[in-house]
């Protein structure tokens, strides 16, 4: 258990990298400063030997001020007891409070600033010292005469008048990393089990109401109603009331409710919410068997006060009688296991009670963190028993995975698919193992798994994909073009990444070069928030899946189809065909030509057909392609979404427009951009 002692510093180097030159020029990928030192940093850590006395002693906490709340301060008592091989003149107790996210750093200068700790030993001929190290990391030097068996070293974090501000992020379990050079020799380790506490959400601060994104006529469909607070963190204590406002053909199956009308062809709804529903609430709505079109419910809370009034909109649903389901998904996260916030257990609740997402997947990294993973099977079992404990065939789908945090050729997730996560068991590869180190090792690796890899943040930070081994479509088949980290598209993308964001390695410059990848876009979270890293970050990412079963094997066939697209965080529903051909699809160089025959009868040829309906202002619907193999991805032309092109106000755009002259190697993708900023990026239609 080898504490991330290198790793912050590391990190603001990786990050504080500027954009670098083309040097693709010569047909070459360009140069994307690989970080080796990191590499060898880490491998040299595994060799580095402990002493016995290294990791020795126990801890315990104590909250003082009480529970823990996120963004506030508090005032925290961490009492190390000295094991038996004790720590030695010059050895240390280091307290690394948890760098992830938020938490003050502990600090023994400045009584009157946030983070002031004190020290205090009950063994009488120690002498102690105090310093800060690093973001969260304070060492305690011992001096005097060594710290025996037994005594202890209190360590009172937050003990000045400011407190010390707990992280942002509510989770359970959030750990007081305690370690050990117990010889002296400036190497230290964890100890077996650090203390934790609980971090509760703060007051509610937002209202979200979540629908399906499609469904058809009659059905019966649930909304999810959530206060979050101002992080996002979700389940806040809160009693009141929810009022929904409901179109004309929607009604409500829950007879707690008293109903009313506004005089506008709406019913109004109010609920109780209780204490224990702790701010969420499941409404089932009852569609009628005449609704069509375009739904979405309007709601507000009500807890007695101002200040405890929230208002919301839903994102819409499409009724209808045809066209695939949507299922959202979100299938990077990274859980307090590695550098992130939550169990992988309340993350995957998360995404299914918070977020209202169909599918989420736990892929904490390999060989980065407090702990390493591929070191320790017991961290990777809990990801594994998470995902099968919330796996809900029909209703929730829970994915195992992890981080393959490759500092050379660049970081690509894994996500296991198969009917239980218990059979990934063995397949944790580790990206400084020199036996999976490269892309195609790791590929090989995985040969005959229902796997899929997916390179992410590609463009750039904190470091860029080595498209250099083009990926397999049958294990590589999509790539996540969006997180909170931005947009890997392209350099023109709306959010495009900004950190070391390098010229000539965006995801259209693969594409270019002849891969064929779908988009997905995920979080890559780690504020334990699935399916809604936009609410804390300026971009977050979700994954439009095109499926009517939601499973594992509905999801994974799905995405070998590329039957998906992206969003930087609005649940967009984007419905699009070239001459009836569905998104990712590869269409013969045949139905390009005038007067071929496309896979439905009577869908107009060689015509791009577009319906999109957002939660907010439609601005524009970009078609982006390239017309074949010599040609280069550009915009092909702003289609603006006037008034011709709108069906139900500035929030959904229709288009059909003409489109021909594909030629063999050619593709075509869409970007649905918001006024706000909000995104969607369909998988491109590759013509062979």
């Amino acid at each position: 258990m080898r504490p991330f002692r290198f790793a912050a510093a590391l990190m603001l180097t990786v990050v504080a990298c500027g954009p670098a030159p083309d040097d693709s020029a010569d047909g070459s990928w360009p140069d994307r400063s690989p970080r080796h030192d990191v590499v060898e940093e880490l491998r040299a850590d595994l060799l580095r030997p402990r002493a016995e006395a290294d990791g020795g002693g126990t801890a315990t906490v104590e909250e003082l001020g009480g529970p823990a709340v996120a963004g506030r301060p508090g005032s925290w008592r961490i009492v190390y007891r000295a094991g038996p091989s004790g720590v030695t003149v010059d050895g240390a107790v280091y307290l690394q409070v948890s760098p992830f996210w938020g938490w003050s750093t502990p600090q023994v200068e400045r009584e009157a600033a946030v983070g002031y700790t004190t020290i205090a030993t009950d063994a009488e001929g120690v002498d102690l010292s105090a310093e800060t190290l690093d973001q969260q990391l304070l060492a305690v030097h011992v001096g005097g005469r060594p710290l025996r068996e037994g005594e202890r070293i209190e360590i009172t974090y937050g003990a000045g008048p400011a407190g010390a501000l707990a992280d942002r992020y509510a989770e359970r379990n959030s750990r007081f990393w305690v370690a050990v050079d117990g010889d002296g020799d400036g190497v230290r380790e964890l100890i077996a089990e650090s203390p934790a506490v609980d971090v509760m959400p703060g007051p509610p601060a937002r209202l979200l109401l979540h629908l399906p994104s499609t469904a058809r006529p009659g059905q019966s469909v649930d909304l999810v109603a959530a206060l979050v607070d101002a992080a996002g963190n979700g389940w806040p204590e809160f009693r009141g009331a929810l009022a929904l406002r409901l179109p004309e053909g929607v009604g409500v199956d829950d007879d707690r409710g008293t109903f009313e009308g506004d005089g506008a062809s709406r019913q109004i709804v109010t609920l109780p919410l209780n204490e224990e529903d702790r701010g969420r609430l499941v409404v089932p709505l009852r569609l009628s068997a005449e609704l069509g079109g375009v739904v979405r419910v309007e709601a507000s809370v009500d807890g007695g006060s101002p200040a405890s009034g929230f208002e919301a909109e839903s994102n819409p649903l499409l009724v209808a009688p045809a066209g695939r389901r949507i299922l959202w998904s979100d299938l990077q996260n990274h859980s307090g296991l590695s550098d992130g916030s939550a169990t992988p257990d309340d993350l995957l609740r998360y995404a299914r009670d918070v977020a209202a997402l169909d599918a989420a997947a736990v892929t904490d990294h390999d060989h980065w963190g407090m702990r390493f993973m591929d070191g320790e099977p017991s961290i990777w079992r809990r990801t594994l028993d998470a995902a099968d404990a919330l796996n809900d065939p029909g209703r929730f789908v829970a994915l195992a995975g992890y981080e393959w945090t490759n500092w050379v050729e660049g970081h690509r997730h894994v996500v296991f698919f198969q009917p239980t996560a218990e059979a990934a068991a063995g397949l944790l590869l580790s990206s400084i193992d020199e036996q999976y180190d490269e892309p195609r090792e790791l590929w090989a690796g995985l040969e005959d798994v229902r796997a899929l890899t997916f390179a992410h943040h590609s463009a750039g930070a904190p470091i860029a994909t080595d498209w250099s081994s083009p990926p397999p479509a049958g294990i590589e088949p999509v790539t996540e073009i969006v997180s909170v980290h931005g947009s890997s598209e392209a350099a023109d993308s709306p959010g495009m990444v900004v950190r070391n964001a390098l010229a000539g390695n965006f995801v259209r410059d693969a594409l270019d070069r002849g891969y064929r990848l779908g988009f997905v876009g995920s979080s890559d979270g780690h504020d334990g928030h699935p399916g809604l890293g936009h609410l804390a970050s300026p971009s977050g990412g979700v994954a439009a899946i095109l499926s009517d079963e939601v499973t594992r094997q509905g999801i994974y066939e799905a995405l070998l189809a590329r039957r998906t697209y992206a969003t930087n965080g609005p649940r967009i529903v984007v419905r699009a065909s070239y001459a009836g051909w569905p998104i990712g699809a590869d269409i013969p160089a045949a139905a390009a030509a005038a007067g071929a025959v496309g896979p439905i009868a009577g869908v107009p040829q060689q015509t791009l057909v577009v319906r999109a309906i957002a939660p907010g202002r439609i601005t524009r619907i970009e078609v982006v392609s390239r017309q074949g193999a010599a040609g280069a991805g550009a915009l092909t032309g702003e289609a603006l979404c006037g008034e011709a092109q709108r069906g139900g106000g500035e929030r959904e755009c229709s288009l059909t427009v003409p489109l021909p002259g594909f030629q063999a190697g050619g593709y075509l993708y869409l970007r649905v951009v918001q006024e706000d900023g909000g995104a969607a990026w369909t998988s491109p239609f590759f013509f062979e």
